[in-house]
């Protein structure tokens, strides 16, 4: 089986102007936050359904935030028959350090990770003072969110941004940003 090809920020911006696919593997409110103007979102949980809105014989190239959803993306395409699949080295995070325009969406949203930061911080907090107050047995909610940060440090999987993402006051319109193509 083939292997995605690995692709830099500067080569996307050539590759953009000769035609391709961008698509952003990224969560709505991800996408919202900043991203590469003509990307289709297809979220990375949504791909093997809406695999079908790609042309399989034109150059594919997926992102996310930091290249690892997108290289998951990249091997999910493959595996479906896609030829020419690439994934955007190092995300978008690559792509703003490489000061590359970026788009946003009109409706301003707070950042994921800051809001897991949010409710991290404010369950460590309330479960300590009530361990110091109440019952030593919260200290326990304490841990199991420790756990959960080492958990999404290593492995690059945080649940909580991905619940976070679903909520409701994350829900950003996709009309503008999903139906569109790179390059069409």
């Amino acid at each position: 089986m083939k292997t995605p090809t690995s692709i830099l920020p500067h080569e996307l911006a050539e590759v953009l102007k000769q035609g391709c696919q961008l698509v952003d593997v990224r969560e709505p409110v991800e996408h919202a936050e900043s991203h590469i103007s003509g990307a289709k979102l297809i979220p990375l949980g949504q791909l093997e359904q809406r695999c079908g809105e790609l042309d399989p014989a034109r150059p594919v190239i997926v992102m996310c935030r930091s290249g690892r959803r997108g290289a998951a993306a990249a091997e999910k395409l493959l595996a479906r028959g896609f030829v020419e699949v690439g994934n955007l080295q190092g995300g978008m995070l690559a792509w703003q350090a490489a000061a590359l325009p970026c788009a946003k969406a009109a409706k301003a949203v707070m950042p994921l990770m800051r809001q897991v930061q949010i409710a991290v911080g404010f369950c460590v907090l309330t479960a300590s003072l009530l361990a110091l107050w109440v019952d030593p047995r919260w200290v326990y909610v304490s841990l199991f969110f420790g756990a959960g940060l080492l958990f999404a440090g290593l492995s690059g999987f945080c649940g909580l941004a991905l619940l976070l993402a679903k909520m409701p006051w994350n829900r950003v319109s996709q009309g503008s940003c999903s139906n569109h193509s790179c390059c069409a």
